[in-house]
């Protein structure tokens, strides 16, 4: 397995010409479907999962710089590695995703007119603005379960919008974007190696590249 390090230089080298190229073969339109935004439906008679995109720390503070929100209404911790505890969640978790609402959809969607739109669409996340692509990079994130399509190092998932024509100004945009967010993922998963320190709490700790927080994005 490659480390992180050579991952990360894997990252920065990506030729953002070829990923345009790769998304272009691919093709993609957004729908306005909001199915990347919402609750993942349960199987047959089961419980919905909540949305869970990862955010990292620095897009939080951007998101409550535009919202006026505090650090809660923005993000949660990851889920994956929690219990339930008798006073609720503890454990430790590796990454911060972004808040949902009741319903388990992103709290930054809405819909009007049979449409879906983001409400914070020109500050959203990276990976919000990636969707449905990843590339296949060790210590890359893989959104929402396994690839549906692929053309080099991209990775296309599950959306209604695969397979539609894009033109070349926006494959390029995505592409760049797509690097950036790769770049951005290890650079994270690296920090959060180099930063880990345990912490002796029967509540819940997340620990991001900033080191460990609490839930509501204190330092410990």
């Amino acid at each position: 397995m490659e480390s992180l390090e050579a991952e990360l230089d894997r990252a920065r080298d990506l030729d953002v010409s070829a990923l345009a190229d790769a998304i272009e073969a691919i093709g993609f339109e957004c729908t306005r479907c909001g199915a990347c935004c919402k609750a993942n439906e349960g199987s047959e008679g089961g419980d919905d999962d909540p949305h869970t995109a990862t955010v990292f720390p620095d897009e939080v503070r951007s998101l409550q710089a535009t919202t006026d929100y505090d650090w809660r209404d923005v993000a949660r911790p990851m889920p994956y590695g929690l219990t339930d505890g008798d006073d609720g969640p503890e454990g430790e978790t590796f990454e911060w995703a972004l808040q949902t609402d009741a319903c388990g959809d992103c709290t930054f969607y809405e819909e009007a007119d049979g449409e879906g739109r983001c409400t914070v669409h020109e500050d959203r996340p990276l990976i919000c603005e990636t969707y449905p692509f990843s590339v296949a990079l060790g210590g890359t994130s893989q959104p929402m379960g396994e690839a549906v399509d692929k053309a080099g190092m991209v990775r296309a998932h599950e959306c209604e919008g695969l397979g539609r024509d894009i033109s070349r100004s926006d494959a390029e945009s995505l592409a760049r974007a797509l690097k950036e967010r790769a770049v951005r993922e290890l650079e994270e998963a690296i920090g959060v190696r180099d930063n880990y320190e345990s912490v002796d709490t029967e509540g819940v700790v997340v620990h991001d590249s900033e080191g460990a927080k609490t839930p509501d994005g204190r330092p410990y």
